[in-house]
């Protein structure tokens, strides 16, 4: 692990440029060092799941304060780039994590505590990607993509159904036989095999009646009322990395936000 000192992002302001001089830009130098300790976490110099240095080894690196350190660190465990642990540390994210797992899934049972769901795949292939989710992926129309529809039970019970699009370069090891044997976390598989996390995500519901085909799927009468939940999935450097759209059964489950 490398203790050198990373030189701090430039603020000063720029040199004239065609005659023009432009607005200097300031940030606080706790964002200042949150930008280098997220552009190590995307290097991959400390990787999922692994301890990163203390906060004292972090202001001596970047030659800050201690204080300054830990407003930094505050940040990226709001936004859970980084897991605080009570006397052992501070540690990278990983969607490995039951609680890194749920803060994707939204969906909660109206009683008693949240569970994992089982996941059936009901078809993986690669195709060329339709002109939006191409549009959403910021990619060409007609890339490769990784194509995906599950099915996500609660008890036995059918309760998510859900299509994935993922761009093909980047997970071009993504076979379907491998799809398929998988039975953890998606974005665990992910993580550990193509080095790639999800960090945010942006959703857009709203309320849908069931098709023929999917009332059948998720074995319901034809236009039960469903949750219908449009997701793109973005990694750092705000690139997206997947869409997903999913139907939510609400009988006996609720979709949980938290507003801050």
């Amino acid at each position: 692990m490398s203790s050198a000192p990373t030189t701090l992002p430039n603020n000063n302001p720029a040199a004239t440029v065609g005659g023009a001089t432009p607005s200097p830009t300031f940030s606080p130098l706790y964002q200042q060092i949150k930008a280098l300790i997220t552009r190590s976490l995307q290097s991959g110099e400390w990787r999922p799941g692994e301890l990163i240095p203390s906060e004292v080894e972090l202001a001596n690196r970047f030659k800050v304060s201690q204080g300054t350190v830990r407003k930094a660190i505050d940040e990226l465990s709001a936004e859970n780039l980084v897991v605080r642990r009570q006397g052992k540390g501070t540690f990278v994210a990983t969607h490995h994590e039951a609680r890194a797992q749920f803060r994707f899934l939204r969906l909660k049972p109206d009683v008693g505590e949240p569970l994992y769901p089982d996941n059936t795949i009901i078809d993986a292939k690669r195709l060329r990607a339709p002109a939006d989710i191409a549009r959403q992926l910021d990619i060409k129309t007609g890339d490769s993509v990784v194509f995906l529809k599950r099915m996500q039970s609660f008890d036995g019970a059918p309760t998510i159904l859900e299509e994935l699009w993922l761009p093909g370069t980047i997970f071009k090891g993504l076979s379907v036989e491998r799809v398929l044997q998988y039975k953890g976390p998606m974005y665990a598989l992910l993580e550990t095999e193509f080095g790639t996390q999800m960090i945010r995500a942006v959703e857009n519901i709203k309320a849908v009646v069931a098709d023929q085909v999917t009332a059948d799927l998720l074995q319901l009468p034809l236009n039960t009322p469903l949750l219908s939940v449009t997701r793109v999935s973005f990694t750092y450097g705000d690139k997206p990395v997947e869409v997903r759209r999913s139907y939510y059964v609400t009988n006996n489950h609720h979709y949980r936000n938290e507003l801050n």
